[in-house]
């Protein structure tokens, strides 16, 4: 494990978290933690992975004075849980829940690494709009996308 390098992943719960977990593998290389939203389905991500499962308030953004104060509240947990663990590099697959700590990571010096879903084949998400110009490796799935993003890096896809 290479201590120095700090990594924080990070995404929303459900298919975003799926790709995130792809990379589980590399886990093992860094001194890691994932970030993602407390829900049923990712309380048992605590059994495996302990201390390096951090959890924030699931946002639904349909509810939207609901949804800005839980952004607050994530964003306030999110700068704690930077100052914490120091990441090097932040890894993403975006969305919503990502941005907080996406921005407050470039603020500090922290690397962007953002990877456009594989469930967007034509179009770009919100997320990766935004994000695009501030990270440091911009990974796109499919060769398609490179008309919207000239400079994302294409790898394949995921699955």
């Amino acid at each position: 494990m290479k201590k120095n390098n700090r990594v924080i992943f990070i995404s929303s719960t459900g298919g975003h978290l799926s790709e995130l977990m792809i990379l589980k593998p590399i886990f093992k290389d860094y001194d890691y933690h994932i970030v993602t939203e407390k829900t049923g389905s990712t309380k048992s991500l605590k059994k495996e992975y302990g201390k390096r499962i951090h959890y924030v308030i699931l946002g639904i953004r349909t509810k939207k004075v609901e949804y800005v104060f839980k952004v607050i509240l994530n964003t306030i947990k999110l700068l704690g849980l930077y100052i914490k663990i120091r990441p090097k590099v932040i890894v993403t697959t975006g969305a919503h829940t990502a941005m907080p700590l996406c921005i407050i990571g470039k603020l500090f010096g922290a690397k962007l690494v953002f990877i456009e879903t594989y469930a967007n084949v034509y179009t770009p998400t919100g997320t990766g709009k935004f994000l695009y110009k501030y990270a440091d490796k911009f990974i796109i799935q499919w060769e398609e996308l490179r008309e919207v993003y000239p400079n994302g890096i294409h790898l394949g896809g995921a699955f």
